[in-house]
């Protein structure tokens, strides 16, 4: 990290979910795109990333937004939100 001039980023004591949901996503992606393998070249890992990042957002059902899509929930969520104005 040093060596690109990048600081280490780590929470207080007794606050360990500042990064809980990029953790969360990184388990998820590991085991659902790489299952223990590596990518061949960067080429390849660019575009694959992209392609599951793409999968994870739009298609991918989540447990904790009630089985949607992120994209669907949000989508949901605005949709909702107009109908019940503040």
């Amino acid at each position: 990290m040093a060596q690109h001039g990048a600081l280490q980023s780590s929470s207080r004591r007794g606050n360990c979910y500042d990064n809980a949901h990029v953790e969360s996503f990184r388990s998820r992606f590991k085991a659902e795109l790489l299952d223990g393998d590596s990518f061949p070249g960067l080429e390849e890992a660019k575009l694959e990333i992209s392609h599951h990042v793409a999968y994870y957002n739009a298609e991918r059902p989540h447990s904790a937004l009630g089985y949607l899509a992120p994209n669907h929930f949000e989508t949901q969520l605005k949709t909702t939100s107009q109908l019940c104005p503040a």
